[in-house]
């Protein structure tokens, strides 16, 4: 378990450096700079395009779902005003492995999905 990225207002999320890489849309996660679907949004627990849990925060529940269907792709969000950076937290308690497994992705395979 690593902190790979913030989950901001309005469903801005930036990287650990805090750069601006995806963004929310109607319980979606989509990349910034393409718009590409990343897969589905669950609460805090984000899911891969297959509903395998993927990024979650220790102050959400983590589930899996069936493979989600693919959502239409919204209007890109106006780029955000870089935030500073937060405090680093407390590294979670390791969670159950959630019914069907954890998402084989890496933070950078999930954002590069085409």
């Amino acid at each position: 378990m690593q902190l790979v990225a913030w989950l901001a207002d309005q469903g801005h999320i930036f990287d650990a450096n805090i750069n601006w890489v995806a963004f929310t849309s109607d319980g979606h996660a989509f990349y910034a700079a393409t718009g590409n679907w990343l897969g589905p949004q669950h609460g805090l627990c984000f899911l891969d395009r297959r509903g395998k849990p993927f990024l979650w925060s220790p102050d959400g529940d983590i589930a899996g779902t069936l493979p989600p269907l693919r959502p239409l792709r919204p209007l890109r969000p106006l780029k955000p005003l870089r935030p500073l950076r937060p405090l680093r937290p407390l590294r979670p308690l390791k969670p159950l492995a959630p019914m069907g497994g954890w998402s084989k992705h890496t933070f950078e395979t999930w954002l590069f999905q085409k």
